[in-house]
């Protein structure tokens, strides 16, 4: 195929080999455009080159300034940092794009459509955390610091209204804790409401709302809402929240976008304890896919990646354990890639 388009594939930790390799079966069912060069990240990255972000795979996005990423293996409280903050910091991905739209009907909530942008590079996870001893106890006291710009405000708002409008969406609801965190969160709220009224109030709606009041709206009443913009924090929160309400993190891909690369992922973890028993449900990687084609103008292919997998659920009803089905990942894809061919 011509107009071929280098991208950098991690196939990550836990099921990461089984979903890249089941999503894989999917583009080339497509013929998506991507030409692969393979890397290593977090553990598979530690044992291929003793570094869970080895520079080869910084090299590589840096080359290709696009990538497709299965879940990497974060260890809690010690061990080495998390190789997903550090691509975001490396390659300035200062948005964190979380589409949530329902898949399979007939849960706690349908007609699911949301979209959350999150700031990925600022507030309170920079990383400036440190301990105070007192007397004998060496982590008597615990600190960190939170640091919004303007500068970051304004990328990340420009993204969500740009994002917004550019996809047909009617109103972007800015979440904040003003009340309470007033330089920190005041920043972000007083710079949207600034851009607002100098770019986009002719152009789409907008809203405020606090973040406490937004989790309990999100619950009671989703539809209300349809693009949320928020720092970072927060945004990590309610992502996971809206993921909720179409069926968990096995529906909800992701994409991190700067202004020099973008890598798409599935937001779940590397489930390793149900690694290569063929159980892992693919369909959040391949949404990231089709958001990754959407990124390179080929939309078409990933309208087509989506519609396969809505009728690969809801007409041949061939579903995972986790959405209530008996199907494998393999027979998932094969099913899914039949539909491809078909469609």
């Amino acid at each position: 195929m011509s107009n071929r388009i280098p991208a950098t594939l991690i196939a990550g930790d836990g099921i990461g080999p089984e979903i890249v390799d089941a999503t894989l079966a999917a583009l080339d069912a497509l013929g998506a455009p991507f030409e692969w060069d393979a890397q290593a990240a977090g553990l598979a990255g530690i044992k291929a080159a003793g570094d869970p972000l080895p520079q080869a795979t910084l090299d590589s996005i840096r080359r290709t300034r696009l990538a497709l990423k299965g879940p990497l293996e974060t260890p809690s409280g010690g061990g080495y940092r998390s190789s997903n903050v550090r691509l975001r910091e490396e390659f300035k991905l200062y948005a964190n794009l979380r589409p949530a739209r329902t898949i399979v009907p007939g849960g706690r909530f349908d007609n699911i459509d949301l979209v959350v942008v999150r700031e990925n590079l600022e507030g309170l996870y920079i990383g400036h955390e440190h301990y105070v001893q007192i007397d004998d106890d060496p982590h008597a006291v615990a600190m960190a610091t939170g640091i919004n710009t303007r500068a970051g405000c304004r990328h990340i708002l420009e993204f969500a209204f740009e994002h917004a409008i550019a996809t047909g969406r009617k109103k972007v609801t800015i979440v904040h804790k003003a009340n309470i965190m007033k330089a920190l969160t005041g920043i972000f709220k007083e710079t949207a409401e600034q851009m607002y009224e100098e770019k986009y109030k002719e152009r789409i709606a907008m809203e405020t709302v606090i973040v406490d009041a937004c989790a309990m709206k999100l619950v009671l009443n989703p539809w209300q809402f349809d693009v949320l913009v928020t720092t970072n924090l927060f945004g990590d929160i309610l992502s996971d929240l809206v993921a909720g309400l179409v069926g968990g993190l096995g529906m909800a891909p992701g994409a991190n976008i700067g202004r020099d690369a973008a890598i798409f992922e599935a937001v779940h973890g590397s489930a390793p304890d149900i690694a290569g028993q063929g159980k892992a449900n693919p369909i959040a990687l391949m949404l990231a896919a089709a958001m990754m084609l959407d990124h390179v103008q080929r939309k078409d292919l990933g309208d087509r990646l989506r519609t396969a997998i809505d009728a690969t659920l809801n007409v041949d009803r061939v579903r995972t354990g986790d959405l209530g089905g008996s199907a494998s990942t393999a027979e998932f894809t094969r099913a899914l890639v039949g539909r491809i061919a078909n469609g």
